[in-house]
């Protein structure tokens, strides 16, 4: 049985005025791997093409843990945000990131996300990374009406960029 997100209080999807879930299983790198690499900010830009100008308000160096404050910009966005789950992977646990994400503004500008990551070895030597998005807020909406679907395509884009990072990581 496959793991899921913990969805906060008012975030569950279906409940938002946009969901995005993108999801893939390789083969030959482990869910600490994966963990590692996501963490480390420092590295978004080299695989992630939607991220840019990261910042921390309250801890030093390029890490992300638990409580972390930080802000970047993505999808033209400037994000503000802060780590609301932190958990490494270990003893066939899962790891899991989420932030709590928000863009400032009035009702038309205002955006509100739970980005959540779950990372998960599977049998075989694979693991899975699955990223979510709840999302709410006029932009959110708006975001549900694009074509083509930049959200999802985004994300799928940063999960591969990850699992390559890891992989090259790992010299395969």
């Amino acid at each position: 049985m496959l793991n899921e997100i913990n969805w906060p209080e008012g975030y569950l999807p279906g409940t938002t005025d946009n969901f995005a879930s993108n999801e893939i299983i390789v083969q030959g790198i482990t869910a600490q791997d994966v963990f590692e690499n996501l963490i480390d900010t420092s590295i978004w830009t080299s695989y992630y093409k939607n991220a840019a100008d990261i910042e921390f308000y309250n801890t030093k160096g390029t890490k992300l843990a638990a409580d972390t404050r930080f802000k970047f910009k993505t999808f033209g966005f400037p994000i503000e945000a802060e780590v609301v789950e932190f958990e490494a992977p270990s003893n066939g646990k899962p790891g899991r990131l989420a932030w709590h994400g928000w863009a400032e503004g009035d009702a038309d500008h205002r955006l509100d996300v739970i980005h959540a990551w779950l990372l998960e070895d599977l049998p075989e030597n694979r693991v899975r990374i699955l990223t979510q998005e709840s999302q709410k807020g006029k932009p959110a909406k708006d975001l549900f009406n694009t074509e083509p679907d930049i959200m999802n395509q985004g994300h799928q884009d940063w999960i591969k960029g990850l699992a390559r990072t890891v992989l090259a990581s790992k010299g395969k």
